[in-house]
């Protein structure tokens, strides 16, 4: 095993016994070939000139099922892993592996991975002994940019939103690392080119979430409990989300929103049903203690799970990509054993006393504003902004961020988006002539709104992003915030500050580069960050 796609891969280097996520070593070893046998099958598809919408979302759901947190269960990876060689036998042999031919494949129902086969030859261990750290590194970048990228596709095809030059990038992209001559500038330009296709998957999920439930308008969300039965939705899905709540209607079970579902609370097609009561508890990290003490049944939707505690074994199930080995998966959006379980649970006694939180401000809402913002700038009562956003995480050093929104001056305004936002969003910080200070643009797969806005403002100011006063301080976790840093940097945007720690699979001489060419830096002190920034 190694894997150090994540933020908190062991000693900053890599997970090599088993992940910080929980992912044993067999998963690990057969993500890996499953990511190998995909590129193998884009790589047919590309020579059979297949650039169908079947071959892509093959690809788009074998990536997304490698992404930290999602797929847990080995079973459901070798599946895979077989069903795409057996795809690709129908492009070499134009039937499917059953046909009696001797290329060596043969039917789902027969077909073993052996493990010892592959010998590790296709993890990023051995492409950094191959092309050393920089472009091994570089290589996974890219892969680590798919794999978000992808993840982001699926929730806009979900809600039947694709793009024919969408889907061909990902066959193509995929195929062309199999390629053995790659070179620095080679897998730079296809790091940049993920960004690019990024940005525009991005906005088709912004089409899909937005056209099927409305904008998300400013709210006030109730984070304590309400009496009654209850389930918990986390993870990132709004259609599950919107099935569960049309399937509970009636039953008296309260809905809460977990995590990166806060959001959810602000869309109007969602937030129309009275018994979605609000959000429970807070970022993915926390979830082994709260689900525990949630009375009720928990829905775990795309990705975040972590390794269920046996007090909440029993009442906890997965949907969509999301596998984790003995807990039920819920197929095809019946979720009666989800309410079957919330039925039977205790739930909550009683109220807890009320207390809201404002969320859903979306691209609509802050730039329904823009007239009273840029008011505010040019009279000097804003002075500048500072979108502070990105993934959550346990490891150590992510206070960093609560402390910089706290000492943040009041004549700042800070935009935030993903779950990151949890280490401060339930902090006052009051307004600016009736601006909120705190302005929650939604979920990571909301980074579209954050980007639209930017880019408005630099259209009112007559500048670009860079000229405004704004200034980004993210954090990352795993490969959705990846492909989200490859779009700021495919949009040319300077400056910005990462942590709490740089990616391990960034090379010194690659970090130099993105140093040189885009001002990338790690974050220091809040205090000494801010008297930068500020002067």
């Amino acid at each position: 095993m190694f894997c150090y796609q994540c933020e908190q891969c062991a000693k900053g280097t890599g997970c090599t016994a088993v992940g910080v996520c929980g992912k044993d070593s067999k998963t690990s070893d057969l993500q890996d070939i499953l990511l190998y046998e995909t590129m193998e099958y884009a790589g047919a598809a590309v020579k059979a000139k297949a650039y169908s919408e079947e071959v892509a979302f093959r690809i788009i759901e074998n990536l997304f099922t490698t992404v930290t947190n999602v797929n847990f269960d080995p079973e459901d990876v070798e599946k895979r892993i077989i069903e795409t060689i057996n795809a690709q036998h129908t492009f070499a042999c134009g039937s499917s592996c059953d046909c009696g031919c001797d290329c060596g494949c043969s039917s789902d129902q027969e077909m073993k991975i052996d493990l010892d086969l592959y010998n590790g030859e296709y993890s990023p261990e051995e492409d950094i002994k191959r092309y050393g750290a920089d472009l091994g590194g570089l290589k996974w970048l890219a892969i680590y940019g798919l794999k978000g990228t992808a993840s982001y596709a699926h929730h806009a095809w979900v809600l039947r939103q694709k793009d024919s030059e969408v889907n061909t990038f990902f066959i193509t992209a995929m195929a062309s690392l199999l390629a053995e001559d790659i070179t620095v500038d080679s897998m730079l330009a296809l790091n940049m080119k993920i960004g690019e296709i990024n940005l525009k998957v991005m906005e088709l999920l912004d089409a899909a979430n937005t056209g099927k439930y409305g904008h998300p308008e400013p709210t006030q969300v109730r984070v304590t409990a309400v009496k009654g039965k209850a389930i918990l939705v986390s993870g990132h899905d709004l259609a599950d989300l919107e099935a569960l709540l049309k399937q509970t209607e009636g039953k008296g079970i309260n809905v809460y929103t977990h995590g990166e579902m806060l959001p959810c609370n602000a869309y109007p097609e969602l937030k129309k049903y009275p018994h979605l009561v609000g959000n429970y508890g807070g970022a993915w990290q926390d979830q082994q203690k709260e689900f525990d003490a949630f009375p009720g049944a928990v829905l775990m939707t795309t990705n975040c799970i972590q390794k269920p505690r046996d007090g909440y074994f029993g009442r906890i199930f997965t949907s969509g990509l999301v596998q984790w080995p003995g807990v039920t998966h819920v197929d095809k959006s019946d979720f009666s054993p989800v309410i079957e379980a919330a039925l039977e649970a205790p739930g909550f006694a009683s109220d807890e006393p009320e207390k809201r939180i404002t969320i859903g401000f979306a691209r609509n809402a802050v730039l329904g504003a823009a007239g009273k913002v840029v008011e505010l700038v040019n009279e000097g009562k804003i002075r500048h902004f500072f979108l502070i956003g990105g993934c959550d995480g346990a490891k150590t050093g992510r206070n960093y961020y609560t402390e910089f929104a706290e000492k943040a001056p009041k004549d700042t305004v800070i935009l935030t988006l993903a779950c990151g936002k949890y280490r401060f969003n339930k902090l006052e910080f009051g307004d600016i002539e009736g601006i909120p200070r705190l302005l929650d643009c939604g979920q990571c797969n909301d980074a579209y709104s954050a980007i639209k806005i930017a880019s408005a403002l630099a259209d009112v100011f007559k500048t670009d992003v860079n000229g405004l006063p704004l200034s980004m301080i993210l954090s990352w976790y795993e490969q959705k915030a990846v492909c989200i840093l490859l779009t700021l940097l495919f949009l040319g945007i300077k400056d910005i500050r990462l942590g709490p720690t740089l990616p391990a699979f960034i090379g010194p001489e690659v970090l130099k580069v993105l140093v040189e060419k885009f001002a990338i830096k790690p974050i220091t002190t809040a205090d000494e960050d801010l008297k930068t920034i500020l002067g």
